[in-house]
């Protein structure tokens, strides 16, 4: 019974990382590796696609203000970031705490070693611009160590952002 225990256990770790980590993207269509320049283009890319720490354009156009948030909902879908993140504050884990997150700079939570892209990103989290970070934080932050591919639907980020607002900030 132990045995098992630790198995299922096992299990349900591996499957929280991977939803943190994982990619829709499939895979290559052949084994050739990129050449130098196509690995450099890739990355200039990434880079020129970066938004400013003003802006709160998304890639698939939505804004916060297009969806009605729903708590509840949100509890459920912030479960996949538990595997890094609490709510509790002077918590940090993988990921630093993200208790009173919203109306925080960037890079600021005590205790926690960030990367200088989001130590030094300018960022203020708002609401419109966590928005725009959850749906693919690579993009909004190159560098970030976070390696969340991100919540391609507007409506989960919006009710992700309402439970750090509400019942989950506190």
């Amino acid at each position: 019974m132990n045995t098992r225990l630790k198995y299922l256990s096992a299990i349900a770790g591996a499957s929280l990382l991977a939803a943190c980590g994982g990619s829709d993207a499939p895979p290559p269509a052949d084994d050739t590796p990129a050449t130098t320049s196509e690995t450099a283009d890739a990355g200039d890319t990434a880079e020129a696609a970066a938004p400013t720490a003003d802006s709160t354009d998304t890639l698939d156009g939505t804004t916060l203000a297009s969806f009605t948030p729903d708590v509840a909902h949100g509890e459920q879908v912030f479960a996949q970031c538990q595997t890094c993140h609490v709510l509790e504050e002077g918590v940090n884990r993988v990921g630093p705490s993200l208790a009173g997150i919203v109306g925080r700079a960037a890079g600021t939570v005590d205790g926690f070693n960030y990367t200088p892209a989001n130590a030094n990103s300018g960022i203020t989290w708002t609401p419109e611009k966590m928005f725009q970070y959850l749906e693919n934080p690579a993009r909004v932050v190159p560098g970030t160590k976070m390696a969340f591919a991100g919540l391609p639907e507007g409506q989960d980020r919006a009710d992700v952002i309402a439970y750090l607002q509400g019942a989950g900030a506190q």
